[in-house]
C-alpha cells in the first residue's frame, strides 16, 4: 500500500470516529466530499508564499570576524545565515554555547539577499533562515529562487 492510499485510509478512520462521537451520519450516508487538492500542489503553493514572505521581509545577517556575511557549509553548498529576529539570532547563538558573546548583525531585505548578494558572491550559495527554530526555512540557489545567473540549474549549469 502506498502513501497516498494510506493516508486516505486514515483520514476516513478519523472522520468516522469524529461523527461517531458527534452524533454525525456514517460517511457512507453523508454527502461526497469536494476533491482534495493534490499536496504537491498545496506544497508548492505554501512554499512559494514562505519565499514571497521572505522577499518582502528584513532579516538579521550575523556577521563572521571579517565583516562579511557569515555563512556555514552544508551539504556541498555555502548558506548565509538569516534570522528573522532577534529573538531566533539569539536561540541559534544558545544553541551553538555562544549566547555570551556579542553577535554583531546587518539588517537586510530578503530580495536584496537573494538577487544581489548571492549572485555577488561568485559561488554557488543558499539562505538559510531562523536555522536553530522550528520555523526555519532554507532557500538553494535554485532558478525561481536566485536570478538564473547563480542558480545551480540556471544559465551556467553545465
Amino acid at each position: 500500500m502506498g502513501f497516498d492510499e494510506e493516508w486516505a485510509q486514515l483520514r476516513t478512520a478519523a472522520a468516522e470516529r469524529l461523527a461517531e462521537r458527534d452524533g454525525a451520519a456514517p460517511l457512507a450516508e453523508a454527502a461526497a466530499p469536494a476533491a482534495v487538492a493534490d499536496p504537491s500542489d498545496a506544497a508548492r503553493e505554501a512554499a512559494e508564499e514562505r519565499l514571497a514572505e521572505f522577499r518582502r521581509g528584513v532579516v538579521l545577517v550575523p556577521l563572521d570576524g571579517r565583516g562579511g556575511l557569515w555563512t556555514v557549509g552544508l551539504g556541498g553548498l555555502d548558506w548565509i545565515c538569516a534570522f528573522s529576529g532577534e529573538e531566533t539570532l539569539a536561540r541559534f547563538a544558545e544553541a551553538r554555547g555562544e549566547a555570551a558573546q556579542e553577535w554583531v548583525f546587518r539588517r537586510v531585505i530578503g530580495a536584496r539577499l537573494l538577487d544581489e548578494v548571492v549572485p555577488a558572491l561568485g559561488f554557488p550559495c543558499g539562505v538559510a533562515l531562523d536555522a536553530a527554530g522550528p520555523g526555519g526555512a532554507v532557500f538553494p540557489p535554485l532558478r525561481g529562487i536566485v536570478p538564473d545567473a547563480a542558480a545551480l540549474d540556471g544559465e551556467g549549469a553545465a
